[in-house]
């Protein structure tokens, strides 16, 4: 039997409380994770609950929790080692496309496209591979990273648009889902040159994404090789492994990139749109001048007017 070290399972409220209780009474430590709704830790093992509904169990003992309390108890069937009979559609060879940046005003829009076979897929089910919003540190982030990159099975390809590429092609386009779907085809388009340079169009015949705007926007984007995909855009496509994968893949890029650029403009760039970051974005101006923040910055931000404000 494989080892298990992870697992994920969306619940209901009242499935939730009855894990929420298990912790309680079961002498799991509390503890805060960004997003969660409630979260405990004991050797060998960590359970979150987030705000979304979805349950993620991680550790050695994944496994015993899952098989002896969480099937039993909550869910009331047995889903561990079923998951590819109850949903084996999830399990076909597919690629999954997500991205990274779109709401930090600092660094790059990423897109990233993973084309995963079924011996990946169940790889990364029992590796961990999950969402990346879901992945409580910058570390564990690039280190799943790495994971999927090594996964046999698995091609991924990322499309960075820089700081600079970005606010042209948002002055261009006029809006972000504009450049979001120019972003997809592209990633989309180079994957599909990486695992189908023939063009035969029968090694990867499907894809998923988040839903953002209008499949058209995609759609109008692509090349004559992508049009033949199927392009399935769904809310909370990141519980499909692929694009969780793929997630992953975008996330740790946007981070090397925002290390890259603090390297060189010798300026840390924090996550996000917060006070730090419009701090952060007065000192670049002092330091290198307010023509130069469409290097590092997204413009369109409303942070723009704070950071270049008179003080």
């Amino acid at each position: 039997m494989n080892p298990l070290t992870c697992f994920s399972i969306k619940l209901t409220d009242a499935q939730a409380r009855l894990v929420e209780r298990q912790l309680r009474e079961g002498g799991f430590a509390s503890q805060s994770t960004p997003h969660a709704r409630f979260a405990g830790r004991k050797e060998g093992l960590t359970v979150v609950f987030y705000e979304s509904g979805k349950l993620v169990v991680q550790g050695q003992a994944t496994r015993d929790f899952v098989q002896f309390f969480l099937e039993p108890e909550v869910l009331g069937e047995a889903r561990l080692g079923y998951e590819e009979q109850l949903n084996p559609r999830a399990f076909e060879p597919h690629m999954g496309v997500d991205e990274s940046g779109k709401g930090d005003y600092f660094g790059p829009l990423v897109v990233s496209a993973v084309f995963a076979t079924a011996e990946a897929i169940r790889a990364f089910r029992e590796t961990g591979v999950r969402d990346s919003k879901n992945v409580s540190s910058d570390a564990r982030a690039l280190e799943l990273d790495r994971v999927v990159r090594k996964t046999s099975g698995c091609t991924a390809v990322t499309v960075p648009i820089g700081p600079a590429a970005y606010n042209r092609l948002h002055a261009k386009m006029r809006t972000v889902n504009q450049v979001l779907g120019w972003g997809h085809a592209r990633a989309l388009e180079n994957a599909l040159e990486r695992v189908d340079p023939k063009g035969s169009g029968t090694v990867c015949v499907r894809a998923i994404s988040d839903q953002f705007g209008k499949k058209e926007t995609v759609l109008r984007a692509l090349l004559a090789r992508g049009k033949r995909l199927e392009l399935e855009q769904r809310p909370r496509a990141e519980e499909d492994l692929v694009v969780a994968a793929a997630s992953l893949v975008a996330r740790a890029e946007f981070l090397l990139a925002l290390r890259r650029m603090a390297r060189r403009w010798q300026v840390e760039f924090p996550k996000g749109a917060s006070e730090r970051v419009v701090a952060a974005g007065r000192e670049f101006v002092r330091k290198h001048g307010a023509e130069k923040l469409g290097e590092v910055a997204k413009l369109h931000f409303r942070t723009t007017a704070e950071v270049t404000a008179p003080t």
